[in-house]
């Protein structure tokens, strides 16, 4: 399975720790180069951890950079409101029939799927490393308390508790 990753994902799981449950759940994670150059290049310059974490993934070769740059995206995603790593994500997705877009932002989300695209996001990513016994459901719950208490991390509590509560239901 495969999939292209955008910077909502790749930021949080850096800032958790958890890179590496990409490499775990998917045989390639493709990251675009604008996504690149907002997770690692201005991650690096602002000093945030996380941009190590993910610089390190693609020097091992467990997240692939895909330049985008020169892409002639379709007239319904060039007019669209999203940024480029959005739309880079969006058009590599469609271009390499990926499975999955990982991807937290709403509007993307949706604009992905207008387009076809089965998406996931954070939430999503750690679900299915639970359910594919990665991880315990001990660490989904501790790492979704700290999803709810971190400011740096940007995913509603109503929304955290909602998945969790289904988590719990569906097991």
């Amino acid at each position: 399975m495969r999939a292209v990753t955008n910077a909502g994902p790749l930021i949080a799981l850096g800032k958790l720790g958890f890179v590496f449950l990409l490499s775990k759940l998917y045989d390639q994670v493709l990251v675009p180069s604008a996504v690149y150059n907002e997770v690692v290049v201005r991650g690096m310059e602002s000093g945030s951890p996380d941009a190590y974490i993910v610089e390190r993934s693609v020097t091992r070769g467990e997240l692939i950079l895909q330049d985008v740059s020169q892409a002639t995206f379709p007239e319904k995603l060039q007019a669209s409101p999203l940024g480029d790593g959005e739309k880079q994500t969006i058009y590599l997705a469609l271009v390499e029939a990926v499975e999955w877009v990982l991807i937290d932002d709403l509007l993307a989300r949706k604009t992905a799927q207008e387009f076809g695209l089965k998406v996931k996001g954070t939430l999503g990513i750690l679900v299915e490393a639970y359910r594919q016994q990665v991880i315990t459901l001990e660490e989904l719950e501790y790492t979704f308390r700290t999803i709810v208490e971190r400011e740096d991390i940007w995913i509603a509590e109503p929304l955290v508790r909602r998945i969790w509560k289904a988590v719990l239901h569906k097991g």
